[in-house]
């Protein structure tokens, strides 16, 4: 009970908005030096000589290289999403296949048959595999 009455709720909302401005100071850090890893324009001086930069002086470095570079970041985070998008859905793509899976191979078959390319025999075992 003393601990409380010595630290009051002011000092509590102090130390919460400290946290939470900690938290958000080492998540632009990691939000940084991973733009500077996955920017490919950047070659390795650059990179290298920006990492310092951010390391020897943080806080200075971390503003100049969101005024100087901000609108890259947000092009290649853009960009990394889409790709991510992308891959998911042709990800999805290939795991579902096609509506009409059986009657489709079955078509091509058929034509295939028509064409003369498979014999009686060869369709008929390619159906039984489709349809099994």
């Amino acid at each position: 009970m003393h601990l409380l009455a010595e630290i009051g709720n002011g000092q509590i909302l102090w130390d919460i908005l400290w946290l939470f401005t900690f938290i958000i100071w080492f998540w632009l850090l990691i939000t940084v030096f991973g733009d500077i890893f996955r920017d490919h324009d950047l070659g390795g001086v650059a990179k290298t000589l920006w990492i310092i930069f951010v390391i020897v002086l943080p806080y200075l470095g971390v503003f100049v290289y969101l005024i100087a570079r901000g609108k890259g970041m947000t092009e290649r985070n853009m960009a990394a999403m889409a790709n991510a998008q992308k891959a998911q859905a042709d990800y999805i793509k290939s795991v579902a296949g096609t509506s009409g899976g059986a009657s489709e191979e079955l078509a091509r078959l058929a034509d295939l048959k028509e064409k003369g390319v498979l014999s009686d025999e060869e369709f008929q075992a390619a159906k039984a595999k489709v349809l099994s």
